[in-house]
């Protein structure tokens, strides 16, 4: 009970709203929603999503906020503290930090390339290339292990350097400029793309439905697509959500504070949509260019813009704080963890962590140079595919089947705690007439996308 008595607390509401937003905001709104949405239709792709964020991602949000607040600890204890005596739900919290571990010895290095362009633009490295030399711009970064791995180790470092400073004056305090930085640096990026000429093409293809398109492959492809990006892109099941509950008080329900959230990370999803498919179709790109969309369609596009190094350049940097605010809020629950578990102090949990995360983080830089022989996951694959898989294809729905087993099942915490906890304070209140849904019909849904992702693996 010694760490819950003197636990840290976050300092405002609107703290932990961006907080807990910014773990939620991250790549997979800026970069992997705009590209995915290009390939699956546009608007009928983002009406689908939007529901099941809802219906899929929302419960399970609140259910690891419940347990997080409930227990006033990170997951590595929260489930033992509520667990009934002689159960084992505590095994998984420490699977689920493992998990965290492991998606940020990849993700780091992502974050390394956004650090890299925004280093490159800004200096005008960019400027004046063709689309060719575009692709080999991006090309030559990943064949070079130390120029990558130095943009890795600088996201990481900085990452465990906010952890280090504190929950309020690092954590929070950094956050809370990151997120709304983002969203100013969106709002005028945006408003830039959308006043283009040429932009209006790209605004139809975005915000007015193509049912056409949306049933000429049959409606299944756009409907998991859209399940899949509405699961991933909330960050449930590793327990990210569950530490910043634990921060807080029980003056506000948790429902209504997990809509908010939602609606936070849903807008700059669909703000990312605005600012690039406008764009693309301004300069004649394809909105279905996939992963390359952020590295090489859009320099080339910058490239043809008006002041395109100046807009380039905030555009990085906007891509630089949503990046950075996943990894902050990540280390925090990795920190949290060797406080709580292990009873560590806060800046050798960050630094002893930040040596660590460099060690884990160094197979994925190589995997695309050094040992770019190694395929794991067959021709064309490498390292960072293979961690992406454990972590996203795995520990994810499973971790969120936990979470939700866990709150709904007589053999865990249970319904009535569940409730009880996230209904506390004023606001939105969590409907008893949710219960066979939570507990029958969403278990079905996260199978499914358990299942899908396998299957685009290895079935298809």
């Amino acid at each position: 009970m010694d760490n819950i008595a003197v636990r840290e607390t976050l300092k405002s509401r609107l703290g932990f709203l961006l907080l807990a937003a910014g773990c939620a905001v991250g790549l997979g709104n800026v970069w992997r929603f705009p590209f995915i949405a290009g390939l699956y239709g546009g608007a009928s792709f983002v009406m689908i999503y939007l529901i099941f964020l809802v219906i899929l991602g929302l419960p399970i949000m609140v259910m690891e906020l419940s347990v997080g607040r409930a227990a006033r600890q990170n997951i590595g204890k929260a489930f033992k503290t509520l667990q009934p005596e002689g159960t084992k739900w505590h095994i998984y919290g420490h699977i689920g930090i493992a998990g965290n571990y492991l998606l940020m010895a990849f993700y780091t290095t992502v974050t390394g390339w956004i650090l890299s362009y925004l280093f490159a633009t800004f200096r005008g490295r960019l400027s004046g290339l063709t689309p060719v030399e575009t692709e080999q711009f991006f090309g030559s970064m990943l064949v070079d292990p130390v120029s990558m791995g130095g943009w890795m180790v600088a996201a990481v470092f900085i990452g465990f350097f906010v952890t280090s400073i504190g929950l309020q004056k690092g954590v929070e305090r950094v956050s809370k400029f990151m997120m709304l930085s983002l969203l100013f640096l969106m709002l005028a990026l945006a408003v830039k793309a959308m006043t283009l000429e040429g932009a209006e093409e790209g605004l139809r293809f975005y915000l007015m439905p193509d049912f056409e398109r949306f049933l000429a492959d049959g409606p299944a492809p756009v409907i998991f697509a859209a399940m899949g990006q509405a699961f991933f892109t909330l960050s449930v099941g590793l327990g990210g959500m569950a530490i910043f509950g634990s921060y807080i008080g029980k003056d506000r329900s948790l429902p209504g504070e997990s809509i908010r959230i939602v609606g936070l990370d849903a807008g700059v999803a669909i703000m990312s949509g605005l600012i690039i498919f406008p764009a693309t179709f301004a300069f004649g790109m394809s909105p279905e260019a996939g992963p390359g969309l952020i590295f090489v369609i859009l320099p080339n596009i910058f490239n043809q813009m008006a002041g395109g190094q100046f807009w380039g350049t905030i555009f990085f940097l906007f891509m630089s704080f949503a990046a950075l605010s996943t990894v902050i809020a990540a280390f925090e629950n990795i920190v949290s963890y060797w406080i709580d578990v292990w009873g560590w102090k806060r800046a050798p949990a960050s630094w002893m962590n930040c040596i660590a995360l460099i060690v884990l983080s160094v197979p994925t830089v190589l995997g695309f140079n050094v040992w770019s022989g190694l395929e794991p996951l067959g021709p064309g694959t490498s390292v960072l595919e293979l961690k992406d898989m454990i972590v996203s294809t795995t520990l994810l729905p499973i971790g969120a089947l936990v979470f939700l087993f866990f709150t709904t099942s007589r053999y865990g915490w249970g319904w009535d705690n569940f409730v009880g906890e996230a209904n506390a304070g004023a606001g939105l209140q969590f409907p008893q007439w949710a219960k066979f849904y939570v507990r029958w019909i969403l278990p079905l849904i996260i199978i499914v996308v358990f299942v899908k992702g396998y299957w685009d693996l290895f079935g298809g």
